[in-house]
């Protein structure tokens, strides 16, 4: 599994379920999540095969990206990462059986979804990382004794009233 997460705005960006993880699975989620978000400065990852291998690197070193890696058994130093995947453990994995592969990326991507727009994180001030904006699109149709009211009365077609 392939968690990415903004140290920043503490925001789950991606999580890829998959039985294996290649340098090209990381290499096409991060241009997607580049193309459709931004660039960003650096990225802090483990010390696995698929973020240290060659294609990665050079991939990032041509994009701009700065790596950090963590020393090898210091969780501490990624600490974000640790504490989401904790959570995500202890709140969605210990609990359910997950018997096939489809079963487990529908839930997790669901639980993804929860994570980022209605739990509250105590470090964002008990609010959600990206919460659910809402757009209400107003809509006034004037009735017809309104409309009468905005017609001249010479022609009977719409006029405008300048207000001083």
């Amino acid at each position: 599994m392939l968690t990415v997460i903004d140290e920043y705005t503490r925001e789950c960006l991606a999580i890829d379920v998959t039985r294996n993880l290649h340098n090209g699975d990381v290499l096409e989620r991060l241009a997607w999540l580049m193309t459709t978000r931004s660039v960003p400065k650096y990225i802090r990852s483990d010390n696995g095969a698929e973020f240290t291998a060659k294609a990665v690197r050079n991939w990032l070193s041509h994009a701009g990206v700065s790596t950090l890696h963590i020393e090898p058994g210091s969780p501490w130093e990624n600490g974000f990462i640790e504490s989401f995947n904790g959570k995500l453990r202890d709140e969605l994995l210990n609990g359910k059986i997950l018997y096939t592969l489809r079963e487990a990326k529908v839930l997790i991507n669901r639980w993804r979804t929860h994570y980022n727009m209605v739990r509250p994180h105590s470090s964002l001030g008990y609010r959600p990382p990206a919460p659910e904006t809402r757009i209400i699109r107003v809509v006034i149709v004037p009735s017809e004794a309104c409309l009468a009211t905005l017609r001249s009365p010479l022609t009977g077609q719409p006029h405008a009233t300048a207000l001083a």
